[in-house]
């Protein structure tokens, strides 16, 4: 049996860069995805259920390969990790760590590229029936990214401005300006799990969209 696709492997560039930041163009990609609002810490928070609810959903396209209900084009793949974009309410770009609960989020995973949004239909009636999960809010999501600068943040969530401020002073000498709007927004890939990772251990990626001076 072929190895499973991890995309954090094959895709390098957008799963695994440096700590110095860079500047790359992103190509489009599928996405399951939640909105919400509100801080991310909060047991009983809209994103704690997001994040439930998109793994379900996930692992449901994931296993569909063990039932009678295959979808076609299906290959092995190791499910992605969870990525989320930030704002603020009011439509205000980036985010303010000092106002957690005027987050505003859209939570998501990215999807294969045999999952339509018929596949994602199907997973999120299938993950309904056997959870008992009301999978409404998972959407299909098309992201178009376009110019980015990001980087690899090393250490707790609380303390992204700093490399946030770095990735914006590379950009500014490099010719570009942030570039945030209603459909490109402050980008984050998370590669470790919080609840098993010492906070200064967390490793997450930062993307931030540009554009030229």
């Amino acid at each position: 049996m072929a190895a499973a696709l991890d995309y954090k492997k094959t895709l390098r560039e957008l799963y695994g860069p440096g700590t110095t930041p860079s500047i790359l163009t992103v190509p489009p990609a599928n996405y399951a995805a939640v909105r919400g609002r509100g801080d991310p810490n909060r047991e009983d928070g809209e994103y704690k259920q997001a994040v439930g609810l998109l793994f379900a959903v996930s692992y449901t396209i994931k296993t569909s390969r063990l039932g009678t209900e295959v979808p076609p084009g299906y290959f092995n793949y190791v499910v992605p990790p969870l990525e989320g974009l930030w704002w603020m309410e009011g439509g205000r770009a980036g985010v303010d760590y000092a106002n957690k609960e005027g987050f505003c989020f859209i939570s998501m995973i990215r999807l294969p590229e045999f999952v339509t949004p018929g596949v994602l239909e199907w997973a999120k009636a299938r993950a309904a029936a056997k959870k008992g999960l009301d999978t409404g809010k998972v959407e299909f999501l098309r992201l178009e990214e376009g110019e980015c600068c990001q980087c690899m943040h090393l250490g707790p969530f609380d303390d992204e401005p700093a490399t946030m401020a770095r990735m914006e002073a590379y950009a500014a000498e490099h010719g570009r300006r942030p570039d945030h709007s209603e459909t490109r927004r402050h980008h984050e890939i998370y590669l470790s799990d919080p609840r098993k990772c010492a906070p200064e251990k967390l490793r997450t990626v930062l993307r931030a969209p540009v554009a030229p001076l």
